[in-house]
């Protein structure tokens, strides 16, 4: 069983089922949304074998289908039960989530070829066995950063077809941050023509980047255009996965500066951020009322775009050197009542909250929103360690674990030596699995509000997708499992056997992996560390 992530239960026999072109397809109700699962693994079939599966809508008596019941489990909305015996076989499953995660766990049962997209001449033969499953979190994400270097659509419906192969069902797309804004925004084209674009300094390091110089023009970056935007969401929802937006407030705003001068404490001159520099005191000017009236607006665009759930609002490394010179802040503190810049910035993130509550959204946001006074519903996505993330579900906010120590994909995970230029940090893959979600100091009805946990790839050092694409695997495989399968049943050992199985995959869809991940020792001139 070479599953990955792990099922709950697998139990498997010496017989075995073969797909034929006279199997058929057979569905217990009519549902658009489970006739678009059971089309696409009909079309996949279809793609390397050339045998063309019938789908009928009911259910049949013959033998050689594959039928799939919606019906109750017990096993939750994505779980399923799968049972392949040698007359065909059946998916139960209480909603059409499960029965896509059966299909993926039915796709790593048959031949790796089904992974590709060219026609082979292998016969499509599945052992049989009998699979239980259901996830253990309800939040299985993956980020990824487009405001360092933008990632044309391609790549994005690729990144999430990779977190649906592994049932990880929540993509935190990271749209704006200083080096660009990456998604149109109709009632200010600015955002666009002048945010989404900076100088060139590609072939130096980000450390080094010099700012945008006078005259200078801005070439590099780009944005999605609602449409795409739109295009991109329904692909998404098609593999189960709710995206996430991030729009970045109040600090990390540069981008939104050089645009619209006059939403910042000092009126600029501001540029689009060409790397990284510090202190960045550029923020959204809290005294001022048509910050609040701009943030409303492009809220509004970003809701009708997403309809998911969840605004995430950054919060990070908010510099308030700004707020406490500004005459309009410190207006705001004292109409407001407030002692400090930390308590502002809670005010302002509270402010926000209240309109996305009213429009039928969750708000979330980096562990700093925690600062001056945690906002009522928020749910706090813990990055710094994981003490935030105590703090918020002691307090009975729910939280995302994606602590640095283990979540953050751009550390290395190799030889220093040979490894692609990372931020820094060493995070193995083992590392990755030995990651434990719910932190040992909260009771168990604190431990509730753990929804789940995500890695976070900051792409400051990743230029292309095949570079994400090699920080990512095999440590997302690693990651899926921990926020999949139960605690007790993770195994690093027979995790290894399965990797090693699941690396064929990444290499048939020429997925570019970090083949070290698996290497037992690597040696170095200053380090001698190991993966295990």
């Amino acid at each position: 069983m070479n599953i990955i992530p792990k099922p709950l239960s697998y139990v498997d026999n010496n017989d075995s089922f073969q797909i034929t072109e006279n199997t058929v397809i057979c569905l217990t109700e009519i549902n658009f949304e489970l006739e678009k699962v059971a089309t696409r693994f009909k079309d996949k079939i279809k793609q390397i074998s050339n045998i063309n599966l019938e789908i009928k809508r009911q259910i049949v008596r013959s033998k050689n289908t594959i039928k799939i019941y919606i019906t109750k489990t017990n096993l939750g909305k994505e779980g399923y039960k799968l049972t392949i015996k040698s007359d065909g076989i059946v998916i139960t499953a209480e909603a059409s989530n499960g029965v896509f995660y059966a299909i993926q766990s039915l796709y790593q049962l048959l031949p790796a070829e089904i992974f590709g997209s060219e026609f082979c001449h292998k016969k499509i033969v599945l052992k049989c066995c009998e699979i239980t499953d259901s996830p253990r979190f309800s939040w299985r994400g993956m980020h990824l950063d487009v405001s360092r270097h933008f990632f044309e659509v391609e790549f994005i419906k690729k990144y999430i077809d990779y977190l649906a192969i592994l049932k990880m069902n929540i993509f935190h797309w990271h749209l704006t941050d200083d080096n660009g804004w990456r998604i149109e925004i109709k009632k200010y084209p600015r955002l666009t023509e002048i945010g989404a674009w900076r100088a060139s300094r590609e072939g130096i390091d980000w450390r080094d980047c010099k700012p945008q110089q006078p005259g200078e023009h801005t070439t590099y970056g780009g944005y999605y255009t609602q449409t795409e935007i739109k295009e991109i969401v329904q692909y998404a929802k098609d593999r189960f996965i709710t995206i996430v937006p991030e729009i970045e407030m109040p600090g990390h705003s540069s981008e939104v500066l050089a645009a619209y001068p006059n939403l910042g404490c000092t009126g600029g001159p501001y540029t689009v951020a060409t790397g990284t520099y510090w202190p960045n005191n550029d923020i959204f000017c809290a005294g001022n009322e048509k910050v609040f009236t701009f943030l409303e607006n492009v809220l509004n665009e970003v809701i009708e775009m997403f309809p998911g759930k969840y605004i995430h609002i950054g919060g990070d490394e908010a510099n308030k050197e700004e707020w406490k010179k500004c005459p309009k802040c410190r207006k705001r503190m004292q109409e407001e009542n407030l002692q400090n810049v930390e308590e502002l910035q809670s005010w302002f993130v509270k402010r926000i909250e209240k309109f996305l509550n009213s429009n039928d959204r969750i708000m979330i946001g980096w562990d700093e929103i925690l600062e001056g006074g945690l906002a009522p519903n928020a749910v706090v996505m813990s990055w710094r360690g994981e003490a935030g993330g105590i703090q918020a579900a002691k307090a009975g906010n729910d939280v995302v674990m994606s602590p640095g120590t283990h979540c953050y994909f751009d550390h290395y995970q190799g030889d220093l030596e040979t490894e692609p230029k990372a931020i820094g940090g060493y995070t193995t893959l083992k590392k990755v699995y030995s990651y434990e979600p719910i932190p040992s100091e909260l009771t168990p009805k604190q431990a509730k509000h753990i929804l789940g946990a995500q890695a976070n790839v900051w792409t400051e050092w990743m230029e292309t997708p095949e570079h994400v694409e090699y920080m990512i695997f095999p440590r997302m495989c690693a990651l899926s499992e921990v926020l999949w399968s139960t605690a007790d049943s993770r195994d690093w050992n027979d995790f290894l056997i399965r990797i090693k199985a699941f690396i064929k995959r990444l290499q048939i869809l020429g997925i570019n992996y970090c083949y070290l991940a698996l290497v037992k020792k690597i040696k170095n001139s200053e380090l001698n560390r190991s993966f295990e």
